[in-house]
């Protein structure tokens, strides 16, 4: 067992460092829609001067009715008025595409603002450019609202470490992991091991700086984090016995967080994770039951029967502070940036800063007071955190995410690919390519995420691929360490060919339960099954049933205190998809279900889905 890092004593300081690292970042599209906003929303701007706004998406509501309210009072820059447009870019995606070229006909207007989800992605942005010999465009942004990192629990599971009177954080979870007795340990037996949820730092702001605090927990550092305490073997066994109880990473919180509060309605929330590092809006969110943070028309938010408390990791966090960046770029004029200072100024106002509130965040106005919702009913603390952690320098980020590479938890997956005829017809690109084409070509790009001691398998389905019916799947590459056979992999995918029909309930039967069999509990273990289609085994008369047994057979296998927990990780692919079906089944089992009905998102969607092992 290492030895604890030598408990800090709490301070504030302040961060002004930047964050960079050189790391490919991709936008998903997951089962709760899209939260693209259509410039139709906002009508025809006319003679006014266009402001485009590229927002990630926790933000993008409130935004949007900013930017209404703006384009209402008629404000002018230069003799001319000015109409804001926000639009939905997530953080890492909008930094790669300005990094390397905006393509307004596949993603829209190229920003005069760009408000990602932290400065850190201005101060990677603008690294970017200087290694490849291009000025900055980013520069010194403005914070328009701020939300902690924390550490989210169940209050009884809290309580039982001692909050609220105890000071918790990464070296408690560290604790539990490594106890053999897990929760037993605290009185709690029937809650088992420690599981926690924590996003891929190469996709998720909270995955980063959570990756970032832990590690600066293993130290016993708030600040100066350098190359030498990455190879100290003390940090290395804390970052790995921590990444060791993860259940899934994955690119987006909200899947823990659903998850989270489905197990909730069913009576058991601690089953599937006893923690998720995610920001503090995000607890408020959930306690409010509004778990994904966006109601649908007519959805009744309910809250969860069992309330979640953010836990300040006394050794310091970091915050998302949202800024704004009006781009030193040659695509904005003089106007455009009379306009876009003028719509910053605007939102900046206390009248408006207040309105974060509304949306569970603090005001990035430091002169606005923090109030309701940020309150301890709501499972929060409006003085806390009291320490924030310095952010490493480039260098140790880049450094940071190599060592994550091969600490985080090795996985165990069956990649389940369907061949039925329907994926031969054209994806409607330019090069004419099937739908076929394009998935192959997305799940080889996606085998260079795996690490070599992953266990990757790769299985084709349809109907006819033998003399009976029951000949519907056929194993490619069996279950092995991918080190060993990923030319394999490539070669095999490369083979693929449309068929006949679609067997989606009879494969998943068959590869969940070879996956329970193959169970590994020092793994992830997962199940990806792409499918163009809805459920067609040529025999449609006991669809019903069989979907229900179905279903029954998921929920009982991979969740309670006895199951092993397989995740089904589900990709609905091209137009005729059945996307809710395909959610449902995920949602079984605690997975997650992924949107790639535009064929041409298939690479992005398929990384993504990646990003969970």
């Amino acid at each position: 067992m290492p030895t604890s890092p030598t408990r800090q004593p709490r301070r504030r300081t302040f961060v002004w460092s930047v964050l960079a690292l050189v790391v490919l970042l991709v936008a998903s599209a997951c089962s709760s829609g899209s939260d693209e906003v259509s410039q139709d929303e906002f009508g025809d701007p006319g003679d006014c001067v266009v402001v485009d706004v590229a927002v990630s998406s926790e933000k993008i509501d409130l935004l949007t009715e900013l930017a209404k309210d703006f384009n209402a009072t008629k404000t002018e820059a230069d003799g001319a008025c000015v109409f804001v447009r926000p639009k939905t870019k997530a953080s890492g995606a909008a930094m790669q595409l300005l990094a390397e070229g905006w393509d307004e006909s596949a993603e829209g207007p190229r920003p005069v603002i760009w408000s990602p989800a932290a400065s850190g992605w201005g101060a990677i942005l603008d690294q970017r450019l200087a290694d490849q010999g291009d000025p900055a465009m980013a520069g010194q942004g403005t914070p328009f609202m701020n939300t902690p990192l924390v550490i989210a629990m169940p209050r009884p599971m809290a309580e039982a470490l001692g909050w609220p009177d105890a000071e918790l954080g990464w070296q408690d979870v560290f604790d539990l992991v490594q106890n053999p007795e897990g929760w037993a340990a605290y009185g709690h037996p029937e809650w088992g091991a420690f599981l926690l949820g924590k996003t891929n730092p190469n996709f998720s702001t909270s995955g980063l700086n959570a990756l970032i605090a832990q590690t600066y927990a293993a130290t016993g550092k708030t600040d100066g984090l350098s190359m030498e305490d990455l190879a100290r073997p003390e940090v290395v066994e804390f970052g790995t016995t921590v990444e060791s109880a993860v259940v899934h990473y994955g690119d987006t919180t909200l899947t823990f967080l659903n998850n989270w509060y489905r197990a909730d309605q069913r009576g058991n929330p601690y089953s599937y994770a006893s923690a998720v590092a995610v920001e503090e809006k995000s607890v408020i969110d959930y306690n409010t039951g509004n778990p994904d943070g966006r109601l649908d028309p007519g959805e009744e938010p309910r809250p969860p029967r069992v309330p979640l408390v953010a836990i300040y990791p006394e050794e310091g966090t970091l915050f998302s502070d949202n800024p704004f960046f009006i781009l030193d770029a040659d695509w904005v004029s003089d106007q455009q940036r009379r306009g876009a200072e003028l719509f910053g100024e605007f939102v900046q106002r206390p009248e408006n800063q207040e309105k974060a509130l509304r949306f569970n965040f603090r005001p990035g106005n430091p002169s606005v007071a923090i109030g309701a919702p940020i309150t301890p009913d709501n499972g929060v603390d409006p003085d806390q955190p009291q320490t924030q952690l310095q952010v490493p320098a480039p260098e140790v980020m880049v450094g940071l995410l190599d060592v994550w590479a091969q600490q985080r938890k090795p996985a165990n997956v069956l990649l389940v690919i369907d061949v039925s005829g329907s994926m031969g017809d054209p994806a409607g690109s330019e090069g004419g390519e099937t739908k076929l084409d394009l998935a192959k070509q997305a799940a080889i790009d996606s085998l260079e995420q795996f690490k070599d001691d992953d266990v990757v398998g790769l299985r084709m389905f349809s109907t006819g691929l033998g003399p009976t019916r029951a000949d519907y799947y056929v194993d490619l590459v069996p279950l092995g360490r991918i080190g060993d056979q990923r030319e394999a992999m490539r070669s095999a995918i490369s083979g693929l060919y449309p068929t006949n029909g679609t067997p989606i309930y009879d494969v998943t039967e068959a590869s969940m339960n070879d996956m329970l069999a193959a169970y590994d509990p020092s793994r992830i273990n997962a199940v990806v099954l792409l499918t163009d289609g809805k459920n067609e085994d040529g025999d449609s008369s006991d669809d019903a049933r069989q979907r229900e047994e179905l279903l029954r057979f998921l929920q009982d296998e991979t969740q309670g205190e006895s199951a092993r927990p397989v995740r089904l990780f589900t990709i609905g692919y091209g137009a005729d998809a059945n996307l809710s079906e395909l959610q449902t089944l995920a949602e079984a089992t605690n997975g997650a279900s992924y949107n790639a009905s535009d064929p041409e998102t298939i690479d992005k969607v398929f990384a993504a889905v990646i990003s969970n092992f």
